[in-house]
């Protein structure tokens, strides 16, 4: 096991929801919300502290309620009650879940009643990039018990507090960025030619945990000569060989935070074409980190990088943006887009992500991550290096 320095402690105290939380009231108060309904696992987490795998089960649904005034409310299936006791919310209630016919609407309505009233307004992230995560017809069912209540778009209260992350949260994704870029230093070791591209994987993996990531939650790449077709898809047993281009973009975590990005290796040797793409993607980083800063938009980072992208011969990209937010999800708003005006604050965390087909079928993709501070973008990733790195 290979010992960080400087490990963050673990979890947050609990003056750090209390933050949270006037933050939500004090938007809700200015958009007329008598309470806000959660129901994801990272909007829950954001404002309780409950943590736990079992979300990957979907068959109990779980919610949270933050009322206008005071903490909030959990009503939870009964098999979570100790893990969410353990935080700091102090109102838990439970039911017996899975259950046939009422699989919490009646208790959540009746915690909806208390926070609203009858004829309230309660707050529900609705648009891009949120979910439900509760069966439709438990929320038409909760709709009818709630006939009286105006249920109104929140994704903006919930979006806009969670862009921006407290010192504790920056120290956790900058701990996993360095615990990552290690494994990533270690790739002379790790990848060879001959070795399957699921070795690869698993070599990869086993060394982020063994360097303290709490998980490998994401890992993707592709292999391929001179260049990879795809960078999402997992591994095919296909071995490495001389003249490829290997990339991994992996999604570790510590302490529900993560870091989000990649590396490029060549194989034995690299062609030319890889490597002008290859700097090419890393000078477009190089215009995203210099036009980071506070005040300025998501989209001017992305025509930025494009430009670059643009002026070294990317055939296309398609991908509809070039970077994004990250914290407690993999991916998070803003989006580096050309539609996105979302202005940078300090404290924003986002991945710059320039990527082209430098040639028909292939492709270089490049990811750092950073945090906007008061004078720029500081990297929290170590830096990939200036040439494409060549592995044997």
């Amino acid at each position: 096991m290979v010992a960080a320095a400087t490990t963050p402690p673990r979890g947050f105290p609990d003056v750090e929801y209390e933050v949270r939380l006037e933050g939500a009231q004090r938007e809700m108060s200015e958009a007329g919300l008598d309470a806000l309904l959660l129901t994801t696992a990272a909007n829950i987490a954001y404002f309780s502290g409950f943590q736990t795998q079992f979300w990957q089960s979907p068959t109990r649904p779980w919610f949270l309620v933050l009322p206008k005034t005071g903490k909030p409310v959990a009503v939870i299936p009964e098999i979570g009650a100790a893990c969410m006791a353990r935080g700091w919310i102090d109102d838990v209630r439970t039911w017996s879940s899975p259950h046939p016919t009422d699989d919490g609407v009646s208790l959540l309505a009746a915690a909806l009643t208390e926070c609203a009233g009858k004829t309230g307004r309660i707050g529900v992230p609705m648009r891009s990039e949120t979910h439900l995560r509760m069966p439709m017809a438990d929320y038409g069912r909760l709709r009818k018990k709630k006939t009286g209540v105006e249920f109104s778009d929140a994704t903006d209260i919930v979006r806009e507090l969670r862009m921006v992350k407290s010192p504790l949260e920056i120290a956790k994704i900058s701990h996993v960025c360095g615990l990552v870029s290690d494994a990533f230093e270690a790739a002379p070791d790790l990848f060879a030619a001959g070795q399957s591209d699921i070795e690869a994987f698993r070599a990869f993996k086993i060394e982020c945990l063994r360097r303290g990531v709490d998980d490998v939650s994401y890992l993707v790449g592709g292999a391929g000569p001179g260049g990879y077709d795809d960078i999402i898809s997992p591994p095919s047993e296909r071995p490495l060989q001389s003249g490829d281009v290997l990339i991994l973009d992996t999604g570790c975590v510590f302490d529900g935070y993560f870091c989000d990005f990649d590396r490029n290796f060549a194989i034995e040797h690299a062609s030319d074409d890889a490597r002008r793409a290859y700097d090419t993607v890393y000078q477009a980083t190089e215009a995203g980190l210099t036009t980071a800063h506070p005040g300025a938009t998501c989209a001017d980072i992305f025509h930025a990088m494009q430009a670059v992208l643009d002026a070294g011969g990317a055939l296309g990209n398609d991908v509809g943006r070039l970077g994004h937010g990250l914290g407690s999800e993999l991916t998070e708003p803003p989006s580096h887009a050309p539609f996105d005006d979302t202005v940078l604050k300090p404290g924003m965390v986002i991945t710059l992500e320039p990527g082209m087909e430098f040639a028909p079928g292939k492709l270089m993709v490049h990811e750092e991550n950073i945090v906007i501070r008061e004078d720029g973008a500081e990297l929290l990733t170590r830096r990939a290096a200036p040439e494409l790195p060549v592995i044997g």
